[in-house]
């Protein structure tokens, strides 16, 4: 385990100053303190990559792990958590999808293994799903595209949120982070909010702080670290891959709806398209139903995630990344990433030398431990 009780080292060799850290500190605290770890940093929830050991080893370095449900059932969720807590005595969250159609079993899974986070993401959470979460004394996170649906959220009891920008890897909303950070991070301050989407670099994660955010949420740096056990070919993928290379899926036909999803652009993305065209002919040729068509389309990528992650085909499978994936330079491990992402913002703080207005010297501190 890291130790986090001394300054990092910026890149010239130099420890930041004082001040910077305790900036830094003042600045994260809220998310923090929400999330019980020395730093505001999430691990973002991806399918068949967090799992236990990447999870264990973002909260063993200060961060927040978080657990990728999924599809499991609930026995192989508490199976899971059991993994995950034997690998860590620190605090990390589950992530659910609303969708699961086994989603009371899944929450009282985690309620049962004493998890103190529960996300629900992939829609809107109903009622009796956030009363089984707020019920069990759990801190619940959710997902808000929009300062309407982050308020609505909040009075239906949520603790947290995360707001996600469409530069992000996997499933998408319309919206960059940039613009959603400036409609919401002002205006809505009744519960900490995260940022999520392209997010590469402490001086993003410093900016964002600056606006009011409690933390951030990353995904695709940690999907190359040492710890993931994606394979090589998919780690690779990322390592060479530039920011322009992580598209988003297009849809051919509205009659034919895709939901957008970003990942690196390559044979099987070529394949996507050929696919809804020939569904769109054959519909039009009446040889399908427009339901049957649908439901083809949907089904295109069944299985395409693990085969690139677990597998290693990368041609062929879908390799989901985000716009970030351009600052994936090397893999790197877990604690290397976040004290990379930390050194990076005290950096900032530092160059800008005295504090500014407001500033306490009585904030200067020990790291949280």
């Amino acid at each position: 385990m890291p130790d986090t009780t001394q300054p990092a080292l910026t890149p010239s060799g130099q420890a930041p100053a004082a001040e910077a850290w305790a900036e830094f500190d003042r600045l994260s605290a809220r998310g923090a303190a929400f999330l019980g770890t020395p730093y505001a940093i999430m691990g973002g929830a991806m399918s068949w990559v967090s799992e236990r050991r990447l999870v264990s080893s973002i909260s063993n370095a200060g961060g927040f792990g978080v657990l990728a449900c999924g599809s499991m059932g609930p026995e192989a969720l508490a199976a899971e958590i059991e993994a995950t807590q034997a690998l860590t005595d620190r605090p990390f969250g589950v992530n659910l999808i609303t969708l699961h159609p086994l989603l009371q079993d899944l929450i009282r899974v985690c309620l049962e293994a004493k998890v103190g986070h529960v996300v629900l993401a992939g829609g809107v959470p109903q009622g009796q799903a956030v009363r089984a979460v707020k019920d069990s004394g759990a801190r619940l996170i959710c997902f808000a595209p929009a300062l309407v649906l982050a308020r609505r959220l909040v009075r239906a009891g949520a603790d947290a949120l995360v707001i996600e920008g469409s530069e992000a890897g996997g499933h998408i909303g319309p919206v960059s982070l940039n613009v959603l950070a400036q409609e919401i991070l002002p205006h809505l301050d009744e519960v900490p909010v995260f940022v999520a989407g392209g997010i590469g670099r402490g001086e993003a994660l410093l900016a964002y702080l600056e606006m009011g955010a409690a933390g951030a949420q990353l995904g695709t740096r940690f999907a190359a670290a040492t710890e993931s056990i994606a394979h090589a070919n998919f780690k690779h993928a990322f390592i060479s891959a530039r920011a322009r290379d992580a598209l988003p899926s297009i849809q051919l036909d509205a009659r034919f709806p895709v939901i957008p999803v970003r990942g690196l652009a390559n044979g099987g993305s070529a394949r996507f398209l050929l696919h809804q065209a020939e569904v769109v002919a054959r519909v039009q040729g009446g040889t399908l139903t427009r339901d049957e068509g649908r439901l083809s389309i949907e089904h295109f990528w069944a299985g395409a995630l693990r085969r690139a992650v677990i597998d290693g085909d990368v041609e062929q499978g879908s390799v989901m990344a985000g716009q970030s994936v351009g600052m994936v330079h090397s893999e790197q491990p877990v604690a290397e990433i976040i004290r990379e992402l930390v050194d990076q913002a005290c950096a900032v703080l530092a160059r800008r030398g005295a504090p500014r207005p407001g500033f306490s010297s009585a904030a200067e501190k020990g790291r949280l431990g």
